[in-house]
């Protein structure tokens, strides 16, 4: 499995954070990060709105962001203190971690827009590309995979796919159900933005399972093999022939 490097300022923004999400005090009903994290999300419709619930609900911080300032300022207020409202450029200058929800469509947009403030940062990115919906863009992610596409729209920071593959429907309703929970798939080609991405699907009361590096990310795409599997991890990996894990899970049993 092959891994891009971090840069420098890169390795120490995500030691701290993944430091802080794996040192976790356990809770019966979830887990929160001993020092939460700053979490720029970028779109506040379905996605962004449910993601930052539970995240929030774990302690971190949200910054919610859209082009129409009505829906980030709406759950800012409902999810005060942990959430505020900005810009998407303020969102990504927030951040820790960049997440992006918001239609594939918008993405060379939004790599424009956000600039420097993605650099030498983790982005997950819960996007799905479909042509009918998001045009060139979405054709090239489906024929190229949409890990790569994203890496390649984003070259300076570490991009994570993940938390694209179920409906949010589906993640709302079964976080922090009984163990086994439901799988997750993620890949990267940072091991360091792997791990921050892991400990935020945790955080959400889920079950991380890191299939790979980016080229792999379309397994779990629309029309991939595990795309809408709502599925255990230990399935999802059978599903996808990885190797059992072997990790002890926060809150979970993998």
């Amino acid at each position: 499995m092959s891994f891009r490097p971090l840069t420098r300022r890169m390795a120490l923004g995500t030691f701290i954070g993944t430091a802080a999400l794996l040192s976790r005090a356990i809770r019966p009903h979830g887990a929160r990060a001993t020092t939460p994290l700053r979490i720029g999300m970028i779109g506040s419709g379905h996605v962004g709105e449910t993601l930052g619930r539970l995240w929030t609900h774990a302690g971190h911080q949200i910054m919610f962001s859209a082009r129409d300032m009505e829906g980030p300022k709406r759950l800012a207020r409902e999810m005060f203190p942990l959430a505020r409202a900005g810009t998407p450029p303020e969102a990504a200058r927030f951040g820790d971690v960049i997440v992006l929800a918001v239609p594939y469509g918008a993405l060379p947009q939004l790599a424009h827009a956000l600039g420097g403030y993605a650099a030498d940062k983790v982005i997950l990115d819960a996007t799905n590309p479909y042509s009918w919906r998001d045009g060139k863009i979405a054709r090239l992610a489906m024929k190229q995979g949409a890990g790569i596409t994203t890496r390649d729209l984003f070259p300076d920071s570490a991009v994570v796919r993940g938390l694209n593959s179920e409906d949010m429907t589906t993640i709302a309703a079964q976080a922090w159900r009984k163990p086994p929970r439901l799988g997750i798939p993620l890949a990267g080609d940072s091991r360091a933005a792997l791990q921050v991405a892991q400990g935020l699907v945790w955080d959400a009361g889920l079950d991380p399972v890191i299939v790979g590096p980016l080229a792999l990310a379309g397994e779990f795409q629309p029309g991939g093999a595990a795309f809408e599997a709502a599925t255990t991890a230990a399935n999802l990996r059978r599903m996808l022939n990885l190797p059992p894990d072997t990790q002890s899970a926060p809150g979970g049993n993998g």
